[in-house]
């Protein structure tokens, strides 16, 4: 594995010259160069030595950045690396143009395996989720626990605010939604998207905004930016179609790691009715819905999901202390409210302009 270390680091040979990746205060990006696929990796100093490795996967039109307030949440409970999975976030294209869910599935697989970090504890969210599903059901080795916000897992009957990121995976919609769209401002697409993908807008504060605004202006200078949104897009419907083994609720029975499910109830990408369904097919789940979250549960409210986290390492005799966080809330098969949390809710600049967010 080679990899460079600076505040903000770009594959000079494939990535033009825009303006640097956003890095938090605390945090670190480094570029890992690995067989056929090069992923920027977010990671932050953990406050004390030994703690176990936990890694973050975005969803499709985010990237690391979505996890950056619950990393900072969870300093002192484990060591965290959240990935920009090809295509997104800093990290350039596949080289064999692979967006699937399993293409995606097998970068997390040669990072871990080259990082030599595993078992993590990894943490998914929307498509990230269906990656770190598939992960999980083929290397068992790899992951010690898995957190799963809104996976995106097949729907018999999607929603229809849903329907415009499936439709992007169809061939020349991007382009045509490009043309369709060609004046409207960053500012515009962002509030779009923060009202498709949070239970509440308001709780982005004008900072988060403009952060959020800034980072779209710099994707959309990619040459490769609808490219890989449209073909992600395509992968998830893709694998929606997959049945038989390769089919993504077969995988999740096949998963053996502790599972924690957070669902939104204000989700307009993932259906909330999913989550018995989600809870029944992990063997070995607990669920946590939350009534008024939309689709990015961690960024809206983070200490409500970590410590959901922290019982569940409790629970499994791998955090002391954990269950006197005061915020009880995950349970097995069942639903538990959430408290009215108030935490510090930011956008992390991680937003598609199309309003897709799976």
């Amino acid at each position: 594995m080679s990899s460079t270390e600076s505040p903000s680091v770009t594959a000079a040979s494939v990535l033009p010259k825009v303006a640097p990746v956003r890095v938090g205060e605390g945090e670190r990006l480094r570029s890992v160069g690995l067989p056929g696929v090069t992923l920027s990796v977010r990671s932050r100093r953990p406050a004390r030595e030994g703690l176990p490795p936990a890694l973050y996967v975005h969803g499709l039109g985010g990237s690391s950045q979505n996890w950056s307030t619950l990393m900072r949440q969870l300093d002192g409970v484990v060591d965290s690396e959240a990935l920009d999975l090809p295509g997104f976030g800093n990290s350039p294209p596949p080289d064999d143009g692979n967006y699937s869910v399993t293409g995606h599935a097998r970068a997390v697989i040669r990072y871990l395996d080259a990082a030599e970090r595993g078992p993590v504890h990894l943490f998914g969210n929307s498509l990230g989720g269906a990656v770190a599903t598939r992960v999980s059901a083929v290397r068992p080795d790899l992951v010690r626990t898995l957190t799963l916000v809104s996976p995106a897992l097949p729907e018999l009957r999607v929603q229809r605010t849903a329907m415009p990121t499936a439709l992007l995976g169809v061939p020349g919609v991007a382009g045509l939604f490009t043309r369709l769209t060609k004046e409207w401002t960053a500012e515009q697409r962002v509030r779009g998207v923060l009202g498709l993908c949070y239970g509440d807008p308001g709780r982005v504060s004008p900072e988060a905004f403009q952060q959020a605004v800034e980072e779209l202006e710099r994707r959309l200078q990619l040459p490769y930016f609808w490219d890989a949104m449209a073909r992600s897009a395509r992968g998830v419907v893709d694998a929606y179609t997959l049945g038989g083994q390769h089919g993504l609720w077969r995988q999740a029975e096949r998963v053996l790691a502790p599972t924690l499910l957070i669902y939104g109830g204000r989700d307009q990408l993932v259906g909330y009715r999913m989550a018995r369904k989600a809870a029944r097919s992990f063997s070995d789940s607990r669920l946590l819905s939350l009534p008024e979250a939309g689709h990015v549960a961690m960024m809206e409210y983070p200490e409500v999901v970590a410590a959901a986290f922290q019982e569940l390492l409790a629970e499994k005799g791998e955090f002391r202390g954990a269950g006197e966080s005061g915020t009880a809330g995950a349970t097995r098969g069942a639903d538990a409210a959430a408290p009215g949390a108030g935490s510090d809710t930011t956008a992390g600049g991680d937003v598609a302009a199309t309003g897709a967010g799976s």
